[in-house]
């Protein structure tokens, strides 16, 4: 009776292994990275929404939004995308009865999301990309 034995794997087996390994491994990182980035700006465009809000109440009972607090003051969502976004608004600066906040990206989301680094949205529920209207896919 013949006996088998077991040759185990090749090194051209290993080898190719590997690099199917590799190559999904590239693939899922990068998708992956790309899904942060979009996690991140849809976080900013809530926490645009949200700071809106805020400026609505205040302008409830003030009927001004002078001397409305700052978002990124007052806001947990602005605290917590820090490193990624800065928060602010231009009320004041645009007269009594308008307002813009602004989410501007920063550091590793400012380099990675180059088409939607500057994020607006003004007290008519206009939004921006830098001074375009409408916010396309980045809203």
């Amino acid at each position: 009776m013949r006996s088998t034995r077991s040759r185990g794997f090749t090194l051209i087996e290993i080898m190719i292994t590997v690099l199917i390994v590799g190559v999904l491994a590239a693939i899922a990182l990068t998708s992956y990275q790309r899904n942060v980035v979009e996690t991140r700006r849809k976080a900013a465009t809530a926490c645009l929404i949200e700071a809106a809000q805020s400026l609505e109440r205040f302008y409830t009972t003030r009927l001004t939004y002078v001397g409305s607090p700052d978002p990124a003051t007052v806001l947990t969502c602005a605290n917590d995308l820090a490193a990624f976004y800065r928060f602010e608004s231009v009320g004041a600066a645009l007269g009594q009865r308008t307002f813009l906040v602004r989410a501007t990206a920063q550091g590793v989301q400012a380099s990675r999301d180059t088409g939607c680094t500057d994020l607006s949205l003004n007290q008519a529920g206009q939004r921006f990309v830098g001074a375009t209207p409408g916010g396309g896919a980045c809203w």
